[in-house]
């Protein structure tokens, strides 16, 4: 069996604006398997029963793409550079932007027929977010860094605001066969910060508890309202766990134009939020991640983190 040199992928990665990039040999995850099974039977993932499905291909590569034979995990930036006022409906920061899917989507695409110019016949799918695939496992197996307690990939260098593209191809490379060592320590910042409590011992996140799953996965017409004063601002995700964790202070901003704020975003008040129509929203957020939620969940959202006060929330 033929072996390439990694630097092929990695430099062509480089280019189109992945930070890093690490390849493992596709196996089996069989310890993640485990702990995926036990994830999902003690019902942390609440109502998001997609994540039951398809149980097999999440845990082996070789389902996904025939013969496959390395996994190649990418990086890229979204820490950015402008944020929005504290006092205002708080926008995860990783929807400032367009809609990562399709922004870095077209870029593993792209990678993919680098390769195959450069090496001939290949067969590979990439994925980003949108089928079962175990990014943070890969990307943990191929070196990038380690699994934190918020459950979220930390890198050393740069923290952990970065999406991850997978790319799954039926050839060989040279292997990151690094190891690195968790650097979490005795810290519990993002444990003690999290305002739903929904990080638990051993690196197990509730699912059901999180911010993130209310504003956004979270489909029911109302939200449980003892969680109304633990939101504080969060309108669509939450950032909280990764704004205290010590590594983000590596973070730089990113340099994606796709991934500069929509000025809304930044600049919206209060009012301006509840002013919107539904046909304003879809011109706006038309390309952004936001447009998830429907204009529903963003309106549902809003009523629910308003002050008693005000008129929205009545």
């Amino acid at each position: 069996m033929k072996i390439f040199p990694a630097h092929i992928v990695k430099a062509n990665a480089r280019s189109l604006g992945f930070e890093y990039c690490g390849i493992a040999q596709a196996k089996e995850l069989s310890d993640d398997a485990r702990r995926l099974e036990k994830w999902l039977q003690q019902g942390l993932h609440g109502t998001m029963h997609y994540m039951e499905n398809h149980f097999d291909l999440r845990i082996n590569p070789t389902l996904l793409v025939p013969g496959a034979q390395s996994v190649i995990t990418l990086l890229y930036n979204y820490y950015p550079e402008k944020r929005q006022p504290n006092n205002v409906p708080q926008v995860a920061k990783y929807a400032y932007g367009e809609d990562y899917h399709r922004v870095i989507r077209k870029k593993v695409k792209q990678l993919l027929a680098t390769l195959r110019t450069t090496i001939g016949d290949i067969n590979g799918r990439g994925f980003v977010d949108s089928a079962p695939v175990l990014e943070r496992s890969w990307a943990q197996i191929s070196g990038l860094g380690w699994i934190g307690k918020n459950g979220n990939l930390i890198h050393k260098q740069a923290g952990s605001f970065f999406f991850i593209a997978t790319l799954i191809v039926d050839v060989a490379f040279d292997y990151d066969n690094l190891t690195v060592k968790d650097y979490c320590g005795t810290c519990t910042r993002c444990i003690d910060a999290c305002p739903t409590q929904a990080i638990l011992p051993n690196k197990v996140v509730d699912g059901s508890r999180c911010i993130s799953y209310f504003t956004i996965e979270l489909k029911d017409a109302l939200i449980p309202h003892d969680k109304k004063e633990q939101f504080n601002n969060w309108m669509f995700g939450c950032d909280v766990c990764q704004d205290v964790c010590p590594w983000n202070r590596f973070s730089k901003p990113h340099q994606e134009p796709s991934f500069e704020p929509i000025p809304a975003i930044l600049n919206y008040s209060w009012n301006d939020w509840q002013m919107l129509t539904e046909e304003t929203f879809n011109v706006i957020f038309d390309k952004s991640a936001m447009k998830r939620a429907k204009f529903s969940g963003i309106q549902r959202n809003l009523k629910f983190i308003a002050p008693n006060n005000s008129p929205i929330s009545q």
